[in-house]
């Protein structure tokens, strides 16, 4: 799995990034206290001591996944939307394409955690508004590019990327991944429907 527990880490986010590699290699039975401190090499209670409840450790998980996400998608790639569609569907399919080459534990940790989150409503509001940062990012992003309804392209965006990522990760794709190009393809096709041809304008 490409989830791990980075080097340096402090110890907050030692236990959260073994965390993720547990409910990625083991699911969600086998994410415990005993299993974090055992498989991050700490003394025994120091999971319990951070983290005292089974909620608290998995908003510990989810507060980590977003942060981990977040790095993903490097800010510092973000399109000016002055710079037009083209360069948001760069950026675009080079997220893309680094989850799933580089990342698919991260993936499967995701899909873990949003799963138990429809179980547990007190889990949900914490899964909700970690995730809420990027589509508000990304809405601003397609209102700059033009878009007449930023929130709706927004959804459409992130629904046909979570699409393509299940597919290459946890479903029928699972052992093939998209090149760069046909990301970009994709990506572009997408918003030159919502964007009526803008993005369609250059590149192949």
């Amino acid at each position: 799995m490409s989830v791990r527990a980075t080097g340096g880490a402090s110890r907050p986010e030692l236990i959260a990034d073994t965390a993720l590699v547990l409910l990625a290699e083991r699911g969600l039975r086998g994410l415990t206290h005993r299993a974090v401190d055992e498989l991050a090499g700490l003394p025994q209670g120091s999971t319990s001591n951070h983290a005292r409840t089974r909620l608290a450790l998995l908003q510990t998980a989810v507060r980590r996944q977003a942060e981990r996400e977040a790095q993903v998608l490097i800010p510092g790639e973000l399109p000016d939307a002055a710079g037009g569609p083209e360069l948001l569907v760069d950026a675009l399919a080079r997220a893309l394409h680094r989850y799933l080459t580089r990342h698919r534990g991260l993936l499967v940790s995701r899909y873990e955690l949003a799963l138990e989150a429809t179980r547990r409503p007190e889990l949900r509001e914490f899964y909700d508004a970690t995730g809420r940062q990027f589509r508000d990012v990304l809405a601003a992003l397609m209102r700059g590019v033009g878009s007449p309804e930023p929130e709706r392209h927004a959804l459409s965006v992130i629904a046909w990327s979570e699409g393509m990522m299940f597919s290459c990760v946890a479903g029928s794709y699972h052992s093939e991944v998209p090149a760069h190009e046909d990301l970009r393809r994709g990506f572009r096709e997408l918003l030159c429907g919502m964007l009526g041809g803008g993005a369609a304008d250059s590149g192949g």
